[in-house]
């Protein structure tokens, strides 16, 4: 059955067709173990069926890379997308989502998130030099939403043309993030660095589950223990202790 046919956005879909085909370019990409419970779930929320898929990778300088697809009925579709950084390497979390309904798209975001005082250099200097990319509608972040950079672009397109541009956008960041972790040092477990970047991934992870929304309809689908484990372990798990 086509996508159309079972309601999924076009968004949703050409946005995760992108993200897929990023992490071809990603350098040593490589399978990440997801429990096979949690890898395609079912539920039901106010009488609709709830369908959430999650994949996972990892690569070189980024611990994991996990998309998440979700559908609600026919209506509520959810694509939420996050590359966490591995401390050793000085590079920021990547994110984008997009909440789209019937046919409207309500948000989108993306953005290059730092995990210390500021975004390297490097990344800094990439992101300023992307094609401008414009919306008629800009949204203002949440108030948990200081985790984030200057350059994030929070939205809400308009039309199909605007959609396109999201694609394109998410594209660019994807660009730079693959371009830095092609090319970033590692750093020793114990340098002062890689412990201030440990510390700033569970802040950012810390804010990130202030989003009650989220926990609310898992908690209404499903029951709060079972929320509580997919928010802590899958969606925001921390950077392992450093040894």
């Amino acid at each position: 059955m086509s996508s159309a046919a079972l309601g999924i956005h076009p968004l949703v879909d050409a946005l995760a067709d992108r993200i897929r085909l990023c992490w071809q370019d990603l350098p040593d990409l490589q399978p990440l173990e997801v429990d096979p419970q949690l890898e395609a779930i079912s539920g039901s929320l106010d009488g609709e069926d709830l369908f959430i898929r999650n994949e996972l990778r990892r690569s070189r300088g980024l611990r994991k890379l996990h998309l998440e697809t979700a559908r609600l009925g026919a209506g509520l579709q959810i694509l939420h997308c996050v590359f966490f950084p591995d401390p050793q390497y000085d590079l920021p979390v990547f994110g984008a989502d997009i909440v789209a309904g019937r046919g409207v798209v309500s948000a989108a975001i993306v953005d290059l998130s730092p995990v210390g005082a500021a975004l390297p250099a490097g990344v800094t200097a990439a992101l300023e030099a992307l094609p401008p990319r414009r919306f008629s509608q800009e949204r203002d972040l949440p108030d948990w939403g200081t985790i984030f950079s200057p350059h994030v672009r929070f939205v809400r397109p308009s039309d199909s043309a605007e959609e396109d541009q999201f694609v394109a956008l998410v594209g660019d960041f994807l660009g730079v993030i693959a371009e830095a972790s092609r090319t970033v040092p590692a750093q020793p477990i114990d340098h002062p660095d890689t412990v201030m970047r440990h510390q700033g991934q569970l802040s950012y992870c810390r804010q990130q589950k202030r989003n009650d929304k989220t926990r609310r309809v898992l908690e209404k689908a499903f029951n709060p223990a079972w929320a509580d484990q997919y928010i802590e372990q899958l969606l925001f798990d921390d950077p392992l202790p450093l040894r």
